[in-house]
């Protein structure tokens, strides 16, 4: 673990509740997809989880992804915690990996569709690059950025692609295995001193729920 590492802000990370386009395997990227009512059910799962984590949350920072499914679980989130539901920032660099041309399909349609650069993708999931789209070693450049900027413990809701990429950057996962990583939506994931642990809360265990 290097000195960086130590001395980095606590992370809590939240990927956005499911959307209808979850449901059905489709690729978001950068489409701006609403939360379905398990969505929204998700997100206030891991508000109850931040609530008994934070002693204080007022004194975190707040990010979210500027897309809508992400600040709509940030809302649900802060409000869980007892906070104004908007008085929180987002940041670009947190937008999901952008998979251009292939926004709206599932892996099975693009295998169908473009076998052929489906199979590259397959190959080198890190490195591929969809047409008009990114691929991850691009996302872990403007997810350091965002990393360098942080001053504080801080609360960051993004997407699936993102959170992978905090994993590569601060807790010590292999790039290599990044893109196959499964990201629950109804979890927090917190990375501290270079190690991780995913985190869920019950409302059953809160009365005020």
């Amino acid at each position: 673990m290097n000195l960086s590492q130590r001395d980095a802000p606590t992370l809590y990370l939240i990927r956005h509740g499911e959307t209808d386009w979850n449901a059905k395997r489709r690729l978001q990227g950068r489409r701006d997809i609403p939360l379905n009512d398990t969505g929204r059910a998700q997100a206030a799962t891991s508000g109850l989880c931040l609530r008994w984590l934070l002693t204080r949350p007022e004194t975190l920072d707040f990010v979210a992804s500027p897309l809508l499914r992400t600040r709509e679980t940030m809302r649900i989130v802060r409000q869980q915690l007892g906070l104004e539901a908007d008085d929180y920032r987002s940041d670009e660099r947190l937008l999901e990996i952008d998979f251009g041309e292939w926004d709206g399909y599932s892996w099975t349609e693009i295998a169908a569709r473009e076998p052929e650069r489906f199979a590259a993708r397959q190959a080198d999931p890190l490195s591929f690059v969809p047409h008009g789209g990114e691929n991850y070693r691009m996302v872990f450049e403007r997810v350091a950025s965002f990393l360098e900027s942080l001053e504080r413990d801080t609360v960051v809701v993004a997407h699936a692609g993102v959170l992978r990429s905090f994993m590569a950057l601060r807790a010590n996962t292999d790039p290599a295995v990044v893109p196959t990583i499964e990201v629950p939506q109804d979890q927090v994931l917190m990375i501290r001193d270079g190690a991780f642990a995913w985190l869920r809360a019950s409302a059953a265990l809160d009365g005020r729920n």
